[in-house]
C-alpha cells in the first residue's frame, strides 16, 4: 500500500530537476521489483510508469515480456494498460511479438470493448507474420454487428495490407462492400483506406468510379468529400472519360463550398486530373486561378504556400490567367517566410513572357535595393518600444528578407535565368537587358559577378545590334572608379570589369576616340583587381592602341607624333610595374606587351618626319613596289601597324553549343594512354641456369657477335654457358584493372602533392572571404535607365557616326554559333526578332584598313592556301648503309 504511483513519479521528477538522473535510477529500481510481483494491479502500475519514462527517452525493452503479461489480463483497465505499453515500446524486431498471436486471436473474439482495444493495438504493432495469421479474423470483423468495430477493422486492415500485400485478394471484395454500409463513419473509413491504396495502384481501383461518383454527389461530409476528390485525382489520368464526368460536380463545389480545405482539394484535382484542358476547361481554369489568388492574399501562411504551388502548375497551360495577378504574386517575393518567397520566385520564373519580362525584372530588382527605412524606426515606434513592455522576440529589429545574402543570390540568379532562357527569346530590347545587368552588378552585393560577366560577353557576341550601346555602357563602367574601389569587398561583382575591358577592346571601333580609355585601363588602382582581370586589362590596352594607331596611320600628320610617344611611354611605365606581379599570367602578358612596345618606341624614336612633297607616298601608283622604288617609304612610322593585325585578322564569332562534341576524334588517339610514363618499379629476378637472355652487342662496324652460345658472324661457334645475372623487370599494373586504377589515383595524388610546392604551377586555393557589411551596399537608382542622348558633364564616350537607327525591332540573335572545321556542319540560321524579312544589323562595320600599295603582297601557293591549319608531319627516311659513309636524307618541309 506504500508503492509509488504514476502521479507520485511525476511529482518527484518535478521536485528533483537538479538531480533527475539519480531520482530516475531509484525509481527504475523500484519498478524492477514491482514488475516481478504476482499482483497484476501492481504489475500494471509498474508498466504504466515505465511507459511514461519511455516517453521521456528511457529504454523499457527489458520489460517486454511483462507487458505481454499485462496485455493478457482479463480485466479491461489492465488490458488497456498493456496494449498502451505495447504500442509505445514494441517495434518490428521485438522478440515477444511471436507470443502474442494466440492472445490477439482470443481478444478479437471477445467482448466489444476488448475487440476495440485489440484493433487499436494491432494497427501499431502488426508485423508481416501477425498480418498473415490474423487476416481471416480481420476480414470477419468487417461484418461485425457494431459499426464502431467495423470502422476500426477497416482502418486496421489498411495497416495489415501494408505489411502483408497478398491479403488484398481476400479482403478486396469485402472492403468494397463497405462503401454501401449504412453507417457514414464506416463509409468514410473505407474511402480513406481506398484513397491510400489507390495512390499506389490506381489502375486496380478504376472499377470503383461509379460508387465513388455517387458518394461525391450525395454526401455532405466535407472530410469524406476531400478523400473522394483526392481519389478521383489519382484515377483521372488513367480514365479520360472521368474528366468530362467530374467537371460539373467539382465546379459546383468550387463555387458553393465555404470549406477552404475542400476548395483547395477541388482546385488541385482539376490541375492534376487534366480538367483544365480544352475549351470547356477555360472557365474552370479562370475560376481556379481566382480562388488561388484569394488564398495568396489570405493571412494564413499555409494557404499562401499551397496557392503559389498550385499556380505554378497552372502556368504552363494558362499563363495569361496567372499574369492577371502579377502584382499579387510579386508581393510575396518579399515575404518573411523563406518557403513562400521561394515558391513565389518559382511562379514568377514560370509566368515570364515577352510582354511582361521588363516589368517583372524591374520589380524583382527593386527587392535588391536596400530599404533605409526598414532599419530606423519612426518616432512613434520608438516611444511605443519604451512605454509598452515587449517580449524579447518582439524587441528585435525588423530585418528585411532581401538583406539575406543567400536570398539575394537567388534573386540575382533568377533575374539572369528568366532573361536568358531559350537564348533570350523573351528579350525584346537588348539595350535594356545590358542596363539591367550593369544595375544588377551594383545592387546585388553577392557573388554573382561571374554570371553577369558571362551574360555580357554572350549577348555582345550573339547580338550585333547591341554592340554599340554595350561599348558605350562599358566605357562608362570603366571610367567610374566605384567598382574599382570596392573590388576587395565581398559581393562587389568586380568580374564585370573583365567583361567591360574585353568588350571595349574587342569592339573598340565603335568609339571615335578609343585612346581616351587607356588612362582608365592602366591606372595604378587596377592592382587591387584579380589576376585574370588585370591580364584582360593588359590585352585590352594592346587592342585599343593597335586599332587607334592603325587608324591614325591612315590620316598621319607629324603633329601626332608627340601624342603617340606619350601614350607608348605610359603603357611601358604601367606594364613595367606589372612585370613584377606575383601572378604568372600577368607577368607573361605584361612582358610580351613590354617587348612589343619597346619595339614601337624604338621605331618612333628613329622616325624622322618627312614632308608630303618629298615622300610622295600618297601619289604612288598601285603597281609600284620596292623593286621599282626601293628608296620610297611610308610617311608614317611603320610600327603603327604592328599590333592591329594580331587581333583583327579573323572575326570573333559565337561558338555553337555542341561544337566541342562535334570535333572528330583523330585516328590513333588514346586518351587513356600515359603522357608521361609512371615511375618504374624494379624487381630483381635471377634467371635459371641455361635460360639466359640473348644479348647482342656490336663489335665492329657491320659485325655482330652473339654471347649465348650461338654462331658469330666469323663462323666460329662459342660454347653455350649458363648465364646468371640480375634482370630488371618493370612491374606495371594494368590500367584496366581495379588495382591499376587505384595505383593511378595514388600516383596522381602524390604528383599533386609535389606540384603544390612547385612555383611553376598555380594552385586554385580561394581565400576566405570577410563577412558581409550591409551598410556598404551601394544604392543605385533604378527608376530610369541610362539615356542614349549625351548629357552634359557625363562620362559617356562619343561614338562613331552612323546612318543606321537603333531600335529594339532590329536585333538579331545568332543562336547556332560557329562550328569547328571537320565537324558535321549544322545549318546556321539567324533568328530575327523583328517582323522584317531580312535581318538588319544595327552596327557600324569595322573599318577596313587599306592595303599599302608600296608593300608587296605575300604570294602563297595554291597547295598551301587550300591546306588545313594542321601541317603534315615531317617524314624522315633512312637510306641503305654503305661502306665508309653514312647518308641520311630528309624530306624537305612543305613550303
Amino acid at each position: 500500500m506504500w508503492e509509488r504511483t504514476l502521479q507520485d513519479l511525476i511529482r518527484g521528477l518535478r521536485a528533483n530537476k537538479k538531480d533527475e538522473a539519480k531520482f530516475i535510477a531509484t525509481a527504475v529500481d523500484e519498478i524492477r521489483h514491482e514488475i516481478k510481483t504476482e499482483d497484476m494491479e501492481l504489475k500494471a502500475a509498474a508498466v504504466l510508469k515505465l511507459t511514461y519514462l519511455e516517453m521521456l527517452g528511457y529504454d523499457m525493452s527489458w520489460a517486454s515480456f511483462h507487458v505481454v503479461e499485462v496485455m493478457s489480463s482479463p480485466r479491461f483497465h489492465l488490458k488497456s494498460v498493456g496494449y498502451l505499453a505495447a504500442v509505445q515500446s514494441f517495434d518490428q524486431d521485438t522478440d515477444v511479438l511471436m507470443l502474442t498471436t494466440n492472445l490477439l486471436k482470443k481478444d478479437l473474439s471477445s467482448n466489444p470493448a476488448d475487440v476495440a482495444v485489440t484493433l487499436n493495438g494491432l494497427a501499431h504493432i502488426v508485423t508481416p507474420d501477425l498480418a498473415r495469421d490474423l487476416t481471416p479474423e480481420l476480414i470477419g470483423m468487417l461484418n461485425h454487428s457494431r459499426a464502431q468495430i467495423r470502422k476500426r477493422a477497416v482502418l486496421a486492415l489498411y495497416k495489415v495490407l501494408m505489411r502483408y500485400p497478398e491479403a488484398i485478394h481476400a479482403a478486396r471484395a469485402r472492403l468494397e462492400e463497405k462503401l454501401e454500409d449504412p453507417d457514414p463513419a464506416v463509409i468514410a473509413a473505407t474511402v480513406n483506406v481506398l484513397c491510400e491504396l489507390a495512390r499506389r495502384y490506381p489502375r486496380d481501383y478504376l472499377s470503383l468510379a461509379p460508387q465513388l461518383f455517387h458518394l461525391l454527389t450525395t454526401s455532405s461530409n466535407n472530410w469524406m468529400l476531400i478523400k473522394i476528390i483526392k481519389l478521383f485525382g489519382s484515377l483521372s489520368p488513367y480514365e479520360p472519360r472521368l474528366v468530362k464526368k467530374l467537371q460539373p460536380p467539382i465546379t459546383e463545389l468550387i463555387s458553393t463550398t465555404p470549406a477552404i480545405s475542400l476548395l483547395y482539394e477541388c482546385v488541385h484535382t482539376c490541375i492534376i486530373g487534366g480538367m483544365l484542358q480544352g475549351p470547356s476547361g477555360n472557365s474552370l481554369a479562370q475560376m481556379c486561378v481566382s480562388k488561388l489568388a484569394a488564398f495568396i492574399q489570405d493571412a494564413d501562411q499555409n494557404l499562401k504556400y499551397i496557392a503559389l504551388q498550385a499556380m505554378a502548375k497552372i502556368v504552363p497551360t494558362h499563363p495569361h490567367l496567372v499574369a492577371e495577378y502579377q502584382d499579387t504574386i510579386l508581393a510575396s517575393v518579399n515575404d518573411q517566410d523563406i518557403s513562400i518567397r521561394m515558391r513565389a520566385l518559382d511562379l514568377v520564373t514560370a509566368m515570364v513572357n515577352r510582354d511582361n519580362l521588363q516589368s517583372i525584372v524591374q520589380q524583382v530588382l527593386s527587392h535588391l535595393v536596400p530599404e533605409t527605412s526598414s532599419t530606423l524606426p519612426t518616432a512613434a515606434q520608438s516611444l511605443a518600444q519604451h512605454n509598452v513592455p515587449t517580449s524579447p522576440a518582439s524587441s528585435k529589429p525588423y530585418i528585411s528578407p532581401s538583406q539575406s545574402p543567400a536570398y539575394r543570390l537567388v534573386l540575382a540568379q533568377r533575374v539572369i535565368s528568366i532573361c536568358s532562357q531559350n537564348t533570350y527569346e523573351n528579350v525584346a530590347n537588348f539595350e535594356w537587358y545590358l542596363s539591367v545587368l550593369v544595375d544588377l552588378a551594383h545592387v546585388a552585393n553577392v557573388d554573382v559577378g561571374f554570371e553577369i560577366r558571362d551574360q555580357l560577353v554572350d549577348v555582345v557576341g550573339r547580338v550585333r545590334g547591341a554592340r554599340r550601346y554595350a561599348v558605350k555602357l562599358m566605357y562608362t563602367l570603366l571610367s567610374d572608379d566605384t567598382m574599382l574601389r570596392n573590388a576587395q569587398d565581398e559581393g562587389s561583382c568586380s568580374e564585370v570589369l573583365w567583361a567591360a575591358a574585353w568588350m571595349c577592346g574587342e569592339y573598340c571601333e565603335e568609339l571615335s576616340e578609343p585612346q581616351k580609355l587607356l588612362p582608365y585601363i592602366l591606372q595604378p588602382d587596377i592592382v587591387n583587381l584579380s589576376s585574370d582581370i588585370i591580364a584582360v586589362y593588359i590585352e585590352t590596352s594592346m587592342k585599343i592602341f593597335g586599332f587607334w594607331a592603325a587608324e591614325l596611320a591612315q590620316r598621319w600628320d607629324d603633329d601626332h607624333l608627340p601624342e603617340v610617344k606619350g601614350i607608348v611611354e605610359g603603357i611601358l611605365a604601367r606594364t613595367g610595374e606589372l612585370v613584377a606581379s606575383p601572378h604568372i599570367e600577368v607577368q607573361e602578358r605584361a612582358a610580351n606587351t613590354m617587348q612589343l612596345f619597346n619595339f614601337i618606341q624604338a621605331d618612333l624614336n628613329s622616325y624622322r618626319p618627312k614632308s608630303q612633297s618629298t615622300s610622295g607616298y600618297s601619289t604612288l601608283a598601285p603597281s609600284l613596289s620596292f623593286e621599282t622604288l626601293p628608296s620610297m617609304e611610308p610617311h608614317f612610322p611603320k610600327s603603327l601597324y604592328l599590333i592591329q593585325p594580331l587581333f583583327n585578322i579573323y572575326e570573333l564569332n559565337p561558338v555553337a553549343q555542341n561544337a566541342q562534341a562535334s570535333v572528330p576524334v583523330p585516328e590513333g588517339l588514346d586518351l587513356d594512354a600515359w603522357i608521361v610514363p609512371p615511375p618504374r618499379e624494379v624487381t630483381p629476378q635471377v634467371e635459371e641456369e641455361g635460360y639466359g637472355e640473348r644479348r647482342v652487342k656490336k663489335v665492329k662496324k657491320g659485325k655482330t657477335k652473339e654471347t649465348n652460345g650461338t654462331k658469330t658472324k666469323s663462323g666460329k661457334k662459342k660454347q653455350k654457358e649458363p648465364l646468371e645475372r640480375d634482370v630488371l623487370t618493370p612491374v606495371e599494373p594494368d590500367a584496366e584493372t581495379p588495382e591499376g586504377r587505384a595505383e593511378r589515383e595514388r600516383r596522381k595524388a602524390e604528383r599533386q602533392a609535389q606540384l603544390r610546392d612547385d612555383p611553376y604551377y598555380i594552385v586554385d586555393d580561394k581565400p576566405s572571404q570577410p563577412p558581409e557589411d550591409v551598410d556598404s551596399i551601394p544604392v543605385v537608382r533604378l527608376e530610369g535607365m541610362p539615356s542614349l542622348s549625351p548629357e552634359p558633364n557625363n562620362r559617356l564616350p562619343s561614338l562613331r557616326a552612323t546612318s543606321q537607327t537603333f531600335s529594339s525591332e532590329a536585333y538579331v540573335i545568332e543562336k547556332n554559333g560557329e562550328m569547328p572545321e571537320g565537324a558535321v556542319p549544322s545549318r546556321q540560321s539567324y533568328t530575327p526578332i523583328s517582323r522584317q524579312s531580312t535581318p538588319v544589323y544595327s552596327e557600324n562595320p569595322a573599318p577596313t584598313l587599306p592595303q599599302l600599295s608600296s608593300f608587296p603582297a605575300y604570294e602563297v601557293p595554291e597547295d598551301i592556301a587550300t591546306r588545313t591549319s594542321t601541317p603534315e608531319p615531317i617524314k624522315v627516311t633512312r637510306s641503305k648503309k654503305t661502306t665508309g659513309k653514312k647518308k641520311r636524307t630528309q624530306n624537305p618541309p612543305p613550303t
